[in-house]
């Protein structure tokens, strides 16, 4: 749990500041579970530079409550949370002060934005938090008030989790939580979990990550493992102490963060990933009369595949569908062997390019069609398929044929900029097992929305 704050202060030395406005967000990774937000009596004049950079002035502040009048509510939205912030130290430094003036210690561990943004945003222009979140296409109202820039801070660090490819932002806050809040058995931790899209991390009591996997419905399959019977789900069960999730809303990009996560976490039960996810591949070839012929086999170390397939059976169904749609000779395309004709030019489905009929140029462009269809090689395209919320949208990027990354857009935010769509992505690898799952998720889902990058 987190709680994303911003302070404003009346300035002046060190450590004699005084708090003139707060607003904290109590933020479980997902949403915003409470929310505080008042100005504050500082019982000390503001500096006139912050009066102009907030427009906060005293007179604004005569019937605020005083910090110690806020305090309880402060400890209570901040209890077993991380405090998140926009240059932490500050925040937190801020706060300290103010409990000390009370006699009361204040103690909570610290995540700072500026510092994760330079880690997993790295190359930005500027880190503040105004310039960034321009950048990055996040909305600020109110710049220089509490609220606004706390609200802007909940959307970047929502952003930081999502980029956090190697969750070590998650591996942390399961440390640092309470013993006592971590379910003593597996029905309560399903009960805490959603009935969405997403990838799911399972962990140890030390908050190391065992197990990493996606679903289309996070509490049915987690209940799963904590129901089979067999050895790997005993073995979790045995070891389980929480369940971190993250909702992608899109089964692509679940499928794509649970490749990359897995590369990169390597927990220990996920063994059954190391194995090949394809074993067939979709190649072309021009024969000695000018046709170019279609082949289905077992992939090639030395040949890149158009498409692959988990199996033969599926890249066999692939190619069938292939012949019907765009009326290929099954000849030339390995389904049928003999030196008279197919038996689709006996029933008018073939144009005779078996039997040299149809002219190789006619012909060769509807292989040419398929082959353009299913492979994305030299292309700069995005795809854009659900978020995970109503108003918001998923993106893959591919540039030049390679897989650079997913990102999550609103749906009145343009992305046809290259800038703000490379500052939205969170960059991955780019290898056989992606190719395999976007070329696969392409050709089972015709309603993803395809646009070609000029």
């Amino acid at each position: 749990m987190y709680a994303i704050l911003d302070i404003e202060t009346t300035g002046g030395k060190y450590n004699e500041e005084g708090i003139t406005e707060i607003a904290i967000y109590r933020f479980d990774g997902h949403k915003v579970t409470d929310q505080f937000i008042s100005l504050v009596n500082p019982e000390r004049d503001i500096q006139p530079f912050v009066v102009n950079l907030t427009g906060i002035n005293s007179n604004m502040l005569r019937n605020a409550p005083k910090f110690y009048e806020v305090a309880k509510r402060i400890v209570e939205i901040t209890e077993d949370c991380i405090l998140v912030a926009h240059n932490s130290d500050f925040d937190y430094r801020i706060l300290k002060t103010e409990f000390k003036r009370l006699g009361f210690p204040f103690k909570r561990k610290t995540l700072c934005t500026v510092e994760l943004s330079k880690q997993l945003i790295p190359d930005m222009e500027s880190y503040s938090l105004g310039k960034l979140a321009r950048a990055l296409g996040i909305p600020v109202s109110d710049r220089h008030r509490a609220n606004g820039d706390a609200l802007a801070t909940v959307k970047l660090f929502k952003m930081l989790l999502n980029k956090d490819t190697d969750k070590s932002i998650i591996k942390n806050a399961v440390k640092v939580e309470k013993k006592s809040k971590i379910a003593p058995n597996l029905r309560d931790i399903i009960n805490e979990l959603p009935s969405e899209t997403g990838v799911y991390y399972i962990h140890d009591a030390d908050g190391n990550i065992i197990y990493i996997g996606k679903s289309n419905n996070i509490k049915k399959r987690i209940t799963q493992h904590f129901t089979n019977t067999n050895s790997k789900s005993k073995k979790i069960q045995l070891q389980v102490a929480s369940v971190t999730y993250e909702k992608t809303g899109s089964e692509l990009v679940a499928l794509l963060k649970e490749s990359e996560e897995i590369k990169t976490n390597k927990p220990i039960h996920n063994r059954a990933l190391k194995r090949s996810k394809f074993t067939q591949g979709l190649y072309s070839f021009v024969d000695s009369k000018g046709y170019i012929n279609l082949r289905v086999s077992q992939i090639k170390k030395d040949v890149k595949p158009i498409t692959t397939f988990t199996n033969r059976q599926s890249g066999i169904s692939f190619m069938t569908r292939m012949i019907e749609t765009y009326e290929l000779c099954s000849k030339l395309c390995g389904l049928e062997k003999g030196d008279s004709s197919c038996f689709n030019y006996g029933i008018k489905a073939c144009h005779g390019a078996c039997i040299e009929e149809e002219h190789i140029e006619t012909y060769n462009k509807r292989v040419l069609s398929v082959i353009e269809t299913n492979s994305y090689d030299n292309k700069d395209m995005i795809l854009i398929d659900r978020g995970r919320d109503i108003d918001e949208k998923s993106v893959i990027l591919i540039e030049d044929g390679i897989f650079k990354g997913i990102g999550f857009f609103d749906l009145n935010h343009q992305i046809n900029n290259r800038e703000i769509l490379s500052s939205l992505i969170t960059p991955m690898q780019n290898n056989r097992d992606t190719q395999h799952i976007i070329q696969s998720y392409m050709r089972r889902n015709k309603r993803l929305k395809v646009v070609d990058l000029k």
